[in-house]
């Protein structure tokens, strides 16, 4: 079927082939869209040329009409586009159903030790959220952001926790006792990634002060902040700000390099005892 174009407008014609009729719209000379044509439409005037081919020309108010649709639309693009470069979203649990258990769709496990992965999707308090026990086992699962975060635009990294209950006599600055409630861990791979990795530590301690920044006793690639101590706020969410960018040069002296993962753990294994705690939404955002 070829169509009549022209500089402005609505420029219809009937496929031989088809028997159906079709209409091209056409903003200085640019194609902006196309559709089947209905002879009453209010903003057209129908121009019968002949039985198989007619032409609609465009009302004047439909044009400025288009342009402001077309306006607000960029505008909306734009602001998208803004926004977007100023929150990534890492984990809202969308895509997990509630009641779902196990490792959660987008992460992956530990590759050490005999995890449990006591881990459900729940709703409390009206947020989705994971929740995480812990019985005398170690559980970590961990999600790829390479490529995903610019720390240079969205340093922050914000989450939602509530601890219900702390592993008995967990203190991170002991080897012995090297056990928390609820960790988050960011973690940048140097090569060999084993033994070279540079990983932060952010979590909820039993003993240790809040604003203790620690090596771990066991993994020595590990540095952990405490960013909560004890059981006086158990059982309240809180939320969290932290500026990774400036938690990396304090902790090793230097800008960080591209994000590698970020993972989330619950750990008793050195105190044999029990820990709960829920995880609601992460993401990075701007200062």
């Amino acid at each position: 079927m070829s169509m009549t174009r022209g500089k402005q407008g609505y420029h219809c014609q009937r496929s031989e082939a088809t028997l159906k009729t079709r209409c091209v719209l056409t903003v200085h000379e640019t194609q902006v869209g196309i559709w089947p044509c209905f002879p009453r439409l209010a903003s057209c005037r129908l121009i019968p040329q002949n039985p198989c081919k007619g032409r609609v020309s465009l009302a004047g108010e439909t044009v400025k009409n288009l342009f402001l649709f077309l306006s607000l639309l960029l505008s909306s693009v734009t602001a998208l586009c803004v926004w977007a470069e100023e929150f990534v979203q890492i984990e809202d649990w969308s895509e997990s159903e509630v009641g779902a258990r196990g490792i959660p769709p987008g992460w992956t496990g530990q590759t050490w030790g005999h995890p449990q992965y006591d881990l459900t999707i729940v709703l409390d308090e009206r947020r989705k959220a994971l929740h995480l026990k812990s019985k005398n086992d170690s559980s970590t699962i961990n999600k790829k952001i390479e490529h995903h975060v610019n720390l240079q635009n969205t340093p922050i990294l914000q989450w939602q926790w509530k601890v219900v209950a702390l592993p008995r006599g967990g203190d991170s600055r002991r080897k012995e006792t090297l056990d928390q409630a609820a960790q988050l861990y960011i973690s940048w791979p140097r090569f060999p990634r084993a033994f070279r990795s540079r990983i932060i530590g952010y979590v909820w301690d039993t003993t240790a002060p809040v604003g203790t920044v620690v090596k771990s006793q066991k993994m020595h690639m590990v540095t952990y902040i405490i960013v909560r101590s004890g059981d006086a706020e158990v059982g309240q969410w809180l939320t969290e700000r932290r500026n990774v960018w400036d938690d990396y040069q304090v902790v090793f002296g230097e800008e960080p390099k591209d994000l590698g993962y970020l993972s989330l753990s619950i750990d008793t294994n050195d105190t044999h005892s029990y820990a709960e705690a829920f995880i609601g939404s992460i993401f990075f955002v701007k200062p």
